[in-house]
């Protein structure tokens, strides 16, 4: 199980030495090393906010004496003109921090607002929905946070916490009962417990893996079929797997699946097409 607090730390200090290298110089040169202040977290674009949490994480971070003051939290409706946190530390631990922070808030809320977006369309269904791995290197903890904080549901975090058998692993297998089988045999001999996904492209598709796969497949993945085929497909089901339909799913199309009854719908547009939010961080000056 991936420890949040650990992988937050080692993709903070990356993002700081990245950005500080040899010394903040601007800061350096004209701002007192002792020099304190206070700055506020401005709201510049209405949407909901992501990211308060790991602002805190950072300054504190930089500076475990920073005081963090939370007027919203993640999660919240934000709008123009609110003031999501107030912070006082060192000047120097201020403006090190600041774009980082940015940075990272203005791409979290993005996400989270896009997402919100998304279950709103799904009110009324027991449909819920998933992020995929469609996410940027290095910054997928926070961008999947994102998509939580927005009301989505984290699918796998990477390649190393459930077995996905999609196209490719299928057709290199040889099909779909060897790779069921192979996974299955690894599980029982590796990692007792991993779960394992099939990926399906038809209905027969559907019909093998119900076939072969009871008792050994968690879920099936409904790649790329229309709502009526995933209709279909989950009758066929039943209860025996959970269902999860993937490909092409948008705000336009998400409804028409969940009339379906899927379990899950993903959509990897939740992360790679959100558009970051703008908000500041501006000094306070008595």
């Amino acid at each position: 199980m991936m420890d949040f607090d650990n992988q937050l730390h080692l993709l903070i200090d990356a993002a700081l030495r990245e950005d500080v290298g040899d010394g903040d110089h601007s800061t350096l040169s004209s701002i007192p090393a002792d020099a304190q202040g206070k700055a506020v977290l401005k709201i510049k674009q209405d949407g909901i906010l992501a990211g308060v949490d790991v602002a805190e994480k950072i300054f504190r971070y930089q500076r475990p004496s920073s005081v963090f003051t939370r007027h919203k939290s993640d999660g919240e409706e934000m709008k123009y003109g609110d003031v999501a946190f107030e912070v006082a530390a060192p000047v120097h631990t201020i403006l090190q921090c600041e774009r980082l922070v940015l940075n990272i808030m203005q791409r979290m809320s993005g996400i989270a607002t896009l997402t919100r977006e998304y279950t709103k369309l799904l009110e009324g269904y027991k449909t819920r929905l998933l992020d995929t791995r469609k996410t940027t290197p290095n910054f997928r903890l926070l961008e999947k946070e994102a998509v939580r904080i927005g009301g989505g549901v984290n699918h796998r975090f990477g390649l190393f916490d459930m077995i996905m058998l999609k196209d490719n692993h299928i057709d290199y297998a040889g099909g779909l009962e060897p790779a069921i089988s192979r996974a299955w045999d690894y599980v029982q001999q590796y990692k007792p417990g991993l779960k394992i996904e099939v990926e399906t492209r038809s209905l027969d598709d559907v019909r093998k893996v119900l076939e072969i796969g009871n008792g050994k497949v968690f879920r099936v993945m409904l790649d790329n079929f229309q709502p009526a085929q995933v209709q279909e497909a989950v009758a066929l089901i039943g209860d025996t797997f959970e269902t999860e339909a993937s490909g092409g799913i948008n705000k336009d199309t998400i409804r028409s699946y969940a009339e379906t009854g899927v379990d899950f719908v993903s959509v990897g547009g939740l992360i790679h097409q959100a558009k970051s939010l703008d908000l500041s961080l501006k000094a306070v000056i008595k």
